[in-house]
């Protein structure tokens, strides 16, 4: 087997997903930014192809893909890569985001005159969609959009964490998901909580559903992730009045949950089935 198929063929990660785990494990030559509802990731991937490089990019394309984006702009503007030997590689992680359950549009910029554009652009069979500028792909992409979402913009302060409740109770609600309210509750209290408490800014919650989930973002202007060291799973089930264990009911509760960095801050999200 090719690192290139063992690369797109390894198990989920484990969770949570969070993007800083690998990012300690990886080079400057990638980096990763979502925006504040995680409907798009954006990933630059920078230096000479190389075994290593094609499992860095693998590791934080499989922690994008295990969450809620939409769409995932590869930006390989950075990337050295005279022959085009990298395509069966992109080929096949684009593939796999076109079959996951809720499937994820994955597409390229790169500049027109490499090897990897021109093979991208002029192979045989369905292709990828690839731009010349990272603008084009994100003016193309961000056509998609979540129709099932609700949002609201959040300031520091402790009434918020009573607010963000309220958002995803009324979605549960008026999505007809009642049995799903108290775990979406506790998590939307909790990321309210933590956005409140140690980012002290502003904060934008969103929710919505897609595939057999709901989901709940929290996108705050602090950069600092949550330490993963830090989580252990619950000793037991968790209550909605038990409120000050953080990521720790999030990380219990959750069928899946994750922070990845944006522009301005990071965004913490979560998923209740």
């Amino acid at each position: 087997m090719t690192a290139t198929d063992d690369g797109a063929q390894k198990p989920p990660i484990e969770l949570p997903h969070l993007l800083t785990t690998a990012a300690e494990r990886l080079s400057p030559g990638v980096a990763v930014t979502c925006d504040a509802a995680m409907t798009m990731v954006e990933m630059s991937v920078h230096g000479r192809w190389t075994p290593d490089l094609d499992g860095q990019v693998s590791a934080a394309l499989r922690i994008c893909l295990a969450g809620p984006a939409t769409t995932i702009v590869v930006a390989l503007h950075g990337l050295t890569d005279p022959g085009g030997a990298s395509l069966p590689f992109w080929l096949s992680w684009w593939r796999a985001a076109r079959f996951e359950p809720a499937p994820v549009q994955m597409t390229f910029s790169i500049a027109d005159a490499t090897a990897l554009s021109r093979r991208l652009r002029f192979r045989q069979g369905p292709q990828p969609r690839v731009h010349a500028t990272v603008p084009e792909a994100r003016a193309a992409a961000t056509r998609r959009s979540r129709a099932d979402s609700r949002r609201v913009w959040l300031a520091p302060r402790p009434s918020s964490v009573k607010d963000a409740r309220s958002l995803v109770t009324q979605a549960c609600h008026d999505w007809n998901q009642p049995k799903l309210l108290p775990d979406m509750s506790l998590i939307a209290s909790e990321l309210a909580a933590n956005a409140v408490e140690h980012a002290r800014t502003d904060f934008v919650v969103t929710t919505w559903h897609g595939d057999a989930r709901l989901y709940v973002a929290v996108h705050d202007c602090v950069s600092a992730f949550p330490a993963a060291d830090d989580l252990k799973i619950a000793d037991r089930p968790p209550r909605l009045a038990e409120r000050g264990r953080g990521l720790r009911l999030v990380h219990a509760t959750a069928a899946a949950w994750g922070a990845v960095p944006t522009p301005d801050g990071k965004v913490v999200w979560a998923a209740v089935t």
